[in-house]
């Protein structure tokens, strides 16, 4: 059995902590690993490395590698995990179709072998009966069935797709299946409680399994769009991507496919879609509020509080969400936390750098994080991590000053190689070939006062980059 990650979303409702350039599923929100890591860790138990295949996007490509290469518990790094990096976002679907085919023609599969798809945002404890629901599913998806798990509601959530269980079952008492009848788009709340009230409704979770010939025939007949690329080289199909349709699994085979059964699902899980689901699984305090960061609550009952930096005050609240990062303040009323994607979508059409970026940008080498930005000026903290180094390269419009704060840097300026230490600085004059890299078993952080006119990360021109990058800082 071989097993796709989705880690390609933006994570949208999650803002301001979530966004577009480091979504949730690279975040850590309940411990020491991020969801993508905890989302491998659970499926090791049912598989090995080898047949994980994250499926991502190239934005994501070196946040995917971090996070495998960091996994506790894996001695460093899931070895022999695959990566596969689409073009361009085109929905659920084609990234299926395109995740079949490399294991087709790459990983050399048959065409029974067993696919289990799962997002890399979810949290599902224990991590070993898990395992055991994979497996089972596993066993179903052998005979030629779509095999998906439904969650029992608990309250009428409006942010989840339903899947309706038909009164027809198979298999024994401890391993039984359901016929699904129906799936269900997300509903209004009075659907949401009548669902609920006829008691054969359950949330979609979203995972999948099936084998490679069941999938593939199903595509064939319900969305032939899709497989007239995919029957196309590996190579060809990637470079016909952008002509595939953008259209979900559910919208393109799940919705339409007699092939489709449920198995209940009886484990805990959050598909942290939300910052009310957020809320719900985190410790709080003896007036249920979960307070995280420099915050001071008074009178203050059942809020979720986050700060980053800033001190967070509040007085006689109730119900409410505060979430603080560097640049940007949500405040919302519990319960409307969905609407928080009508934020983003309004900060995008008014062209909001806030809706994407953090001021905080990861880089395969390290991050920096902007300071100051002015007329003709930016200043910024770069952090280095240590063996890791910055591109060979020059700017048109600028010249940068470096001052060393932590560490040793190894600075290539022209023709000439140097080391500067903490308290020391250099140079960088405009259209001058330079490099800056960290030799050193700490990471180099380093203030860069930048000077122009014009200080657009586009303006690089990269002369040699040790990670396969064309442009971009």
């Amino acid at each position: 059995m071989k097993t796709f990650i989705l880690a390609g979303g933006g994570g949208e409702r999650l803002w301001p902590l979530s966004r577009n350039n480091f979504p949730k599923q690279f975040l850590k929100l309940n411990g020491s690993m991020s969801l993508l890591q905890q989302t491998v860790d659970r499926l090791l138990g049912a598989v090995s490395p080898e047949d994980i295949i994250v499926i991502t996007n190239h934005n994501y490509q070196f946040h995917v590698s971090s996070a495998l290469n960091s996994l506790p518990g894996m001695n460093g790094s899931v070895s022999g995990a695959h990566t596969i990096l689409e073009p361009l976002s085109r929905n659920t679907a084609p990234a299926i179709a395109l995740g079949v085919k490399y294991c087709k023609e790459i990983l050399r599969c048959t065409e029974d072998e067993i696919i289990f798809l799962s997002p890399s945002d979810h949290i599902i404890k224990p991590t070993e009966a898990f395992a055991e629901r994979v497996r089972h599913a596993e066993e179903i998806a052998q005979k030629g069935y779509i095999v998906t798990f439904g969650i029992k509601p608990d309250k009428p959530e409006t942010g989840y797709g339903y899947l309706k269980f038909s009164d027809q079952s198979s298999g024994n008492c401890a391993k039984k299946f359901f016929k699904v009848e129906r799936f269900a788009e997300k509903p209004d709340r009075d659907t949401a409680k009548q669902y609920i009230h006829e008691g054969n409704y359950y949330w979609n979770s979203g995972m999948f399994a099936f084998s490679i010939q069941t999938i593939m025939e199903e595509l064939q007949r319900y969305a032939p769009e899709i497989t007239e690329i995919y029957h196309l080289g590996y190579e060809e199909m990637l470079l016909q991507f952008q002509h595939m349709p953008d259209i979900s699994i559910d919208y393109a085979v799940m919705e339409k496919s007699d092939k489709v059964v449920a198995l209940p699902f009886d484990l805990y899980w959050n598909d942290v879609g939300s910052w009310d689901s957020l809320f719900d699984i985190l410790d709080k305090d003896a007036n249920g509020n979960v307070l995280q960061g420099d915050v001071m609550a008074i009178d203050t009952k059942d809020s979720f509080l986050l700060g980053k930096k800033r001190l967070i005050t509040t007085v006689g609240l109730e119900n409410c969400l505060v979430v603080e990062t560097d640049d940007a303040i949500l405040i919302a009323k519990k319960g409307e936390a969905q609407k928080v994607k009508d934020i983003v979508k309004k900060l995008r059409e008014n062209s909001r750098p806030e809706a994407v970026e953090h001021v905080t940008t990861y880089r395969p080498w390290g991050s920096y994080t902007v300071l100051e930005n002015g007329p003709r000026y930016k200043i910024k903290r770069i952090v280095v991590n240590p063996k890791e180094k910055l591109s060979l390269q020059m700017h048109y419009h600028r010249s940068e000053h470096w001052v060393v704060v932590k560490g040793s840097a190894k600075v290539t300026t022209g023709d000439k190689e140097s080391f500067i230490h903490e308290n020391e600085s250099a140079y960088i004059p405009k259209s001058t070939i330079h490099r800056l890299e960290n030799p050193g078993k700490i990471p180099l952080e380093i203030i860069e006062v930048q000077n122009g006119e014009y200080l657009g990360e586009d303006d690089i021109v990269r002369c040699d980059d040790v990670y396969g990058r064309t442009q971009g800082a």
